[in-house]
Order: C-alpha cells, then sequence, then structure tokens
C-alpha cells in the first residue's frame, strides 16, 4: 500500500514540478515544502519511528548529494528541495537508486540540448574550464560557470528528476 501512496504522490508532484521547471526555470516551495513534510509524516504513520528514521535518512542523504552542486551554484535550492521531498518518500536505498538514474538521465537531456541548440562544443568547453578551476581552486563556485551568468548553456532539472524518480520505482 505505501509502495502505492508513495508512487502517485512522487507521480503527481514530480510532473507538477516538471512543468513548473521547464516553463519558469523555478520549483516553488508552496509544491516543494508540503511534498517533503507529506513524505515525512507519511513514512512516521505507516512504519513508526523506523519510518520516520528511513524518511529523515533519505532527506539527509538527498541533501549531501544535491548539496554540493547547490552548493557549487550549478544546480538551484528548488532542485534539492524537490529531491529531499523524493527522500522523505522513498528512504535513502531507493533514493541512491533514483540519484544515479537521475544523473543518467540528467547527462543525455544536457548533451541532447546542447547539441539541439547547436552549442555542443561551449558546453564541452565549459566542462574543462569547471574541471580545471576545481583543480586549480578546489572546490569552490566557478566565477562564470554558473547559474547566474545568464550566457551559460544550462537546462531544467526537475525532468531529470522525476525520470530518475519514476525509474527507481522499477527497480524495488
Amino acid at each position: 500500500m505505501m509502495h502505492s501512496v508513495a508512487w502517485w504522490s512522487n507521480l503527481v508532484v514530480l510532473v507538477l514540478a516538471s512543468v513548473t521547471d521547464l516553463r519558469s526555470r523555478r520549483i516553488s516551495n508552496w509544491l516543494v515544502v508540503p511534498f517533503l513534510l507529506a513524505g515525512l509524516t507519511m513514512q512516521a504513520v505507516t512504519g513508526g519511528w523506523s519510518g520516520a528514521g528511513r524518511s529523515v535518512t533519505g532527506i539527509g542523504l538527498a541533501v549531501l548529494l544535491f548539496g554540493l552542486p547547490c552548493f557549487l551554484r550549478a544546480m538551484g535550492m528548488g532542485d534539492l528541495k524537490l529531491a529531499a521531498g523524493v527522500g522523505a518518500w522513498i528512504g535513502p536505498h531507493q533514493f541512491f537508486v533514483a540519484f544515479v538514474v537521475t544523473g543518467i538521465v540528467g547527462g543525455l537531456l544536457a548533451v541532447s540540448y546542447a547539441i539541439f541548440h547547436g552549442s555542443l562544443g561551449k558546453s564541452l568547453d565549459g566542462t574543462g574550464d569547471l574541471l580545471a578551476h576545481f583543480a586549480k581552486s578546489g572546490l569552490r563556485p566557478h566565477p562564470k560557470v554558473c547559474l547566474e551568468n545568464r550566457s551559460a548553456l544550462s537546462i531544467p532539472y526537475a525532468p531529470a528528476i522525476a525520470i530518475g524518480t519514476l525509474l527507481s520505482f522499477l527497480a524495488r
């Protein structure tokens, strides 16, 4: 039963988040905060302290894995909060699978987006610049390869999170 509730809750929120991210490049708090709290509540009600612990651990793993790109200004806070909501619903084990699949899907979407916009070379140059910056300066935000740079090519990431999460339900 919990699997079905988690599936449908994730499906609805992830589709809404994807649509809003594609349209406005933002994921609203009114969507992700109640989603996170509902996941935590549902896990606690159905699984007691064990379920609550699984939910909190899922949130923590999401913050750990998505927090670094947010710190480096390579990803928005909406993506982090959406991932934390997913972690609250599905727990750390399934979240890790969702994270790996999300990364693969996100990479494929990014390459497709760059090819479609005729900027694959520019995107690969930016990736090289970013890696060289990290090698030289450590894990610090790059001054030009970041979300604040409007000329940098970036993709809305909620669709990748949605696809990765929904596919992770098949791996259970």
